[in-house]
């Protein structure tokens, strides 16, 4: 089935959250106030930095989910948004949400991370990642929090080089973070503004009479992407927002015991003529902090862009036999019918979801492919189609309701979603 989506929009949030709990409603954040006849974003990529991460909990954090990326999602899921992957090392976090009728769209999503503090040994500091394949282009997106401190700007530009270093993905060409067709890079980047000179009293005052422009020229990271030192291949739209750190708690007004500066941000690059078919391009449509969230030292930013993906893509994926109804405790069966080039793997398999499930964690039971029987079967449109059907066993349906059922395909740390069934009912049957 070929797409005729053309562009797509995504929405990026970048949030140094300081440790705190989520208070305040994240709704203006996210831009889905009720009475906003805007087209909604494709997908959102959520970075967060210093999540509350104890040491004790390390090991349940990465099972649970954490309070912050709850919120998101319970905001989101109103919207018809999926969370489709988190990737969490300590007190980074990166989520990705993907409106409901893009989901059998996904192919080769992929987590990484990468450590930076302390030598490489701690992950207090580093960056996590999220790749995924989307109607014909693929997208990389990096968080990152990067060395603190006014002087410590080498070791900043160290934490970037090592990272586009050591950060590899498995996908199929696409082994670094900058082979990706889209990069967007975000996050507390923790570049200063340069100039002893400068004093917190002075960058407040400057920002009260709106010169922005005389401090971006102090402005460290501008200065090592011209220099080349570290980002000079990723580019910044203009900045119009004050200073993003550091605030009073509760407050807009800054703690000048720290130099107010730019430390969160959103940068990108676009590999524009990898394709014969179409020219890439990505346009940003806004560039902004929130200074009404007060939660935290750091003010939140997001960004929006449209982005071009390709015409006439064709994406195979599995198509479900219609599932009329299926009966509590009971086993239930679901036949399948691979489409194009797909073939079913040892670790794919077939998910049971409630109907208007909110992330892929929220799988009643699943069942993997292989345990189903498969077979070909001759079709006109395609000689050898291969069909395949799965069964659940009597204890996966317990309680009445609407559900569905989503082929995952696994493929070592890669996944990839294709196909959903639509939604049938559950319930007793009648004697």
């Amino acid at each position: 089935m070929a797409t005729q989506v053309g562009r797509l929009r995504i929405y990026f949030v970048t949030w140094n959250v300081a440790t705190k709990h989520p208070e305040q409603g994240l709704h203006p954040l996210l831009n889905v106030m009720h009475g906003n006849n805007k087209s909604p974003p494709d997908l959102y990529f959520i970075g967060l930095q210093e999540v509350k991460a104890q040491p004790q909990n390390m090991v349940l954090d990465i099972f649970c989910e954490d309070p912050w990326t709850k919120s998101f999602r319970d905001v989101l899921k109103e919207h018809d948004y999926v969370k489709i992957r988190t990737q969490r090392l300590q007190g980074l976090v990166l989520n990705v949400f993907c409106l409901r009728k893009h989901i059998t769209h996904l192919r080769l999503v992929e987590a990484q991370y990468t450590k930076t503090g302390f030598g490489g040994m701690w992950g207090n500091k580093g960056a996590v990642s999220i790749r995924l394949n989307i109607y014909g282009v693929n997208i990389c997106v990096v968080n990152t929090h990067l060395t603190p401190h006014d002087h410590l700007l080498a070791d900043r530009i160290a934490d970037y080089n090592t990272i586009l270093k050591n950060h590899t993905f498995t996908a199929p060409d696409t082994p670094n973070i900058l082979f990706h067709d889209y990069v967007f890079w975000i996050g507390d980047l923790n570049f200063r503004l340069n100039g002893e000179d400068l004093t917190a009293s002075d960058i407040d005052l400057l920002v009260k009479k709106n010169q922005l422009n005389l401090l971006l020229e102090r402005d460290q990271l501008k200065m090592v992407m011209n220099n080349e030192d570290a980002f000079a291949e990723l580019n910044e739209n203009d900045i119009t927002f004050p200073p993003t750190y550091k605030y009073e708690f509760a407050s807009q007004e800054f703690d000048l015991k720290r130099r107010p500066s730019w430390t969160d941000r959103i940068l990108y690059t676009i590999n524009v003529d990898v394709y014969n078919d179409v020219t890439l391009s990505a346009v940003q449509l806004n560039y902004k902090s929130h200074s009404n969230y007060v939660q935290s030292d750091h003010k939140p930013v997001t960004g929006e862009f449209d982005v071009t993906v390709r015409p006439n893509v064709e994406d195979h994926g599995v198509e479900f036999q219609a599932v009329t109804e299926w009966f509590i405790d009971e086993e239930n069966s679901v036949q399948y019918k691979c489409i194009g080039d797909v073939r079913p793997a040892s670790r794919d398999w077939v998910g049971l979801f409630p109907n208007q499930f909110s992330s892929l964690d929220d799988y009643i039971e699943y069942e993997y492919v292989e345990r189903g029987r498969t077979g070909t079967t001759a079709a006109v449109e395609q000689p050898q189609s291969i069909t395949g059907r799965i069964f659940f066993s009597d204890t996966a349906l317990r309680i009445p309701g609407m559900y569905c059922l989503v082929y995952v395909a696994q493929r070592g740390d890669l996944i990839g979603i294709l196909g959903a069934s639509p939604p049938f009912p559950g319930h007793r049957r009648p004697f």
